[in-house]
């Protein structure tokens, strides 16, 4: 059909107003799994310390005779811990111009960025939380304080990481990865449920790669489960795992250390009981202004924090761990 003779079209006008969407659509990942099951509390030194026990050992043999003459046994000390809190910081720099403009989807420009570094400082902690660097104490000198991980911390209930693995051999010094893969097999992994069982631990959450948790959802366990299901619907999952030695909640985590042996992805599999972790703060999340220099305004967002890991014995580790 011919086009009307002399219509106006919009490919010659030029004072047409522009449609652009005030949503921004933004997919990136900024879920907290570690931080946001564990606990919180304040501290008030950048060295933070607590304490931890144990119970005397079992005594087998524990019979007396009647009317025996007590010979007192020595006392049981506290084991005295600690960390250090790590400053980590975001900051965003808006222009005077674009300040003052009218954008598209953000009421500013300046707390709309701020928004998204504050999403990324949280990205940024958890990560490290969950890792396994050590301990640093830092000094005036250049060198920043760094907070024990997850990873390094847990050094008692433990599977065989792959060749030359082997933990750290102090809070400071780094621990050695495998030079092979271990597969994750229900064996192995109910091996550290006992394992953890047996010293006194009680995990409840069991924290994955996307990777690992796929492998966990085929273990045969599985198998016996009777659900009801819609005809359109396939479900292949685990996200409660029933062991002998209690129930374990199966989380994926996206921010757990990876690397790559022989084209494997690998990683460590924890286990972990919410009670005895928290994140300890010795400076909560704050903004800051900073002073301006020309015609941009400056802000950044800092948090100063470490990992209390109130007992190390409460939690697992299965390192080197691929998925087949």
């Amino acid at each position: 059909m011919a086009k009307v003779t002399n219509a106006f079209a919009t490919y010659s006008a030029t004072a047409n107003r522009e449609d652009l969407s005030n949503t921004i659509y933004n997919i990136d990942p900024f879920d907290t799994p570690f931080i946001s099951s564990i606990g919180r509390r304040n501290v008030s030194n950048r060295i933070f310390d607590w304490q931890t026990e144990s119970l005397p050992a079992v005594d087998a043999a524990n019979a007396k005779e009647e009317g025996f003459e007590l010979s007192r046994s020595a006392a049981t000390a506290t084991v005295r811990v600690s960390n250090t809190t790590q400053i980590s910081a975001r900051d965003a720099t808006v222009a005077g111009s674009q300040e003052a403009s009218d954008p598209a989807g953000k009421r500013s420009e300046m707390a709309h960025q701020m928004a998204l570094v504050s999403k990324a400082l949280k990205r940024d902690m958890e990560s490290i939380l969950v890792s396994n660097q050590a301990r640093v104490a830092g000094n005036d000198s250049g060198t920043a304080r760094k907070t024990r991980g997850l990873e390094h911390w847990i050094a008692t209930n433990i599977t065989t990481g792959g060749t030359s693995y082997a933990n750290a051999a102090s809070e400071t010094a780094a621990l050695t990865d495998g030079s092979t893969s271990v597969a994750l097999t229900e064996t192995n992994f109910n091996d550290l449920l006992q394992t953890c069982y047996e010293n006194g631990a009680e995990p409840k959450v069991v924290m994955v790669r996307p990777v690992i948790k796929r492998k966990i959802s085929t273990f045969t366990g599985r198998t016996g489960t009777q659900l009801n299901v819609a005809k359109a619907e396939a479900v292949n999952t685990v996200d409660i795992y029933r062991s002998d030695f209690g129930d374990v909640k199966i989380v994926p985590s996206r921010w757990l250390r990876k690397r790559t042996i022989s084209s494997k992805e690998v990683s460590a599999v924890f286990m972990l009981d919410p009670e005895y972790a928290a994140v300890a703060y010795f400076r909560p999340f704050q903004t800051t202004d900073i002073a301006k220099i020309g015609d941009a305004d400056t802000k950044m967002i800092l948090a100063e924090y470490g990992l209390e890991m109130r007992n190390e014995k409460a939690h697992g580790k299965m390192p080197d761990i691929a998925s087949s």
